[in-house]
């Protein structure tokens, strides 16, 4: 049961990680680049040997989702006042936004047919050797899936196939941040990225009611992911 509950915690700051992202974005109009990356990067790992793969793998987990763990440390410590209203609100909705995805097999499969088309097509805007993106030690550099290119394709993927259900994730900020084109493909990639970390969540079993029970089902794995080595 103890793995259990870190894979589902990892899923879970995959969802948190998210949520915040778009609030950075919407707010300030710039992100931690590693976390940014790396919630992208999660779109594109269809098939992980262990879940924490789907973020890097074991030893980049720490780093890759500092981000969203901090998030979900704050919601179980309640420190300052608690978690962000925004970054919450966003993370509920993707849950519930999952939901009505999970009922449209056939728009899960649209969606996954365009993933694999966008990652052959972000081998091009990437540094490539004999027609191959090229590597690093721990695997593909996840930053050629933050192309601003890669990222329109991405958010359009979203207008054509979450976009069209009735409910809709409600972003709110600087109207500065909102109206940049770019800065709203972001937002729209970002919360594509948040649905499948709501996807891997349930597949590794979580469910609604556990939210009920966050903070004792989490903190123990919060405390052994984030000090993994």
């Amino acid at each position: 049961m103890a793995r259990a509950h870190d894979e589902q915690a990892i899923a879970l700051a995959g969802v948190f990680q998210a949520a915040s992202l778009v609030e950075q974005i919407a707010r300030r109009g710039m992100v931690a680049q590693n976390s940014y990356e790396a919630s992208i990067a999660s779109l594109f790992v269809s098939n992980p040997k262990v879940t924490e793969d789907v973020f890097g793998g074991v030893r980049e987990l720490p780093f890759n989702l500092s981000l969203g763990l901090k998030q979900m440390q704050e919601l179980v410590d309640k420190r300052s006042g608690g978690l962000n209203p925004d970054i919450m609100r966003y993370a509920l909705s993707l849950i519930q936004l999952e939901r009505k995805l999970n009922a449209r097999p056939d728009m899960l499969d649209e969606i996954g047919k365009r993933l694999d088309q966008i990652a052959e097509k972000a081998k091009y805007f990437a540094g490539t050797h004999d027609g191959e993106p090229v590597q690093r030690a721990d695997g593909f550099d996840p930053s050629i899936y933050t192309h601003s290119n890669v990222i329109a394709g991405i958010a359009a993927l979203y207008q054509d196939t979450l976009s069209t259900f009735s409910i809709r994730i409600q972003v709110g900020g600087d109207p500065r941040h909102l109206q940049n084109s770019e800065n709203a493909a972001r937002i729209r990639a970002l919360l594509l990225a948040g649905i499948r970390a709501v996807i891997l969540w349930r597949q590794v079993g979580g469910k609604r009611w556990h939210l009920f029970f966050f903070r004792s089902r989490v903190r123990p794995s919060l405390k052994k992911i984030s000090s993994a080595t």
